[in-house]
């Protein structure tokens, strides 16, 4: 496992996109990063929260006050 930090600028809250991988599209809000720092949770629509690596994670245009379903609580 790796716990260096990761190089992020994504903080609690952040509208992101999955920029890379099978769900390439899939908006969400940053909520942390995992015990590895390579990894981060985020809520997807619907309120599922998953783990994607932070290297496939891109600032969305959409903000965090945007949709309610993708508001952190």
């Amino acid at each position: 496992m790796n716990t260096r930090s990761a190089d992020t600028t994504f903080h609690k809250g952040d509208a992101v996109v999955l920029a890379l991988g099978t769900y390439q599209g899939t908006p969400g809000v940053f909520l942390q990063l995992k015990e590895d720092t390579n990894w981060a949770d985020i809520m997807e629509p619907g309120g599922n929260v998953r783990s994607h690596p932070v290297r496939w994670l891109v600032h969305s245009a959409t903000t965090a006050s945007g949709p309610t379903e993708l508001r952190p609580s």
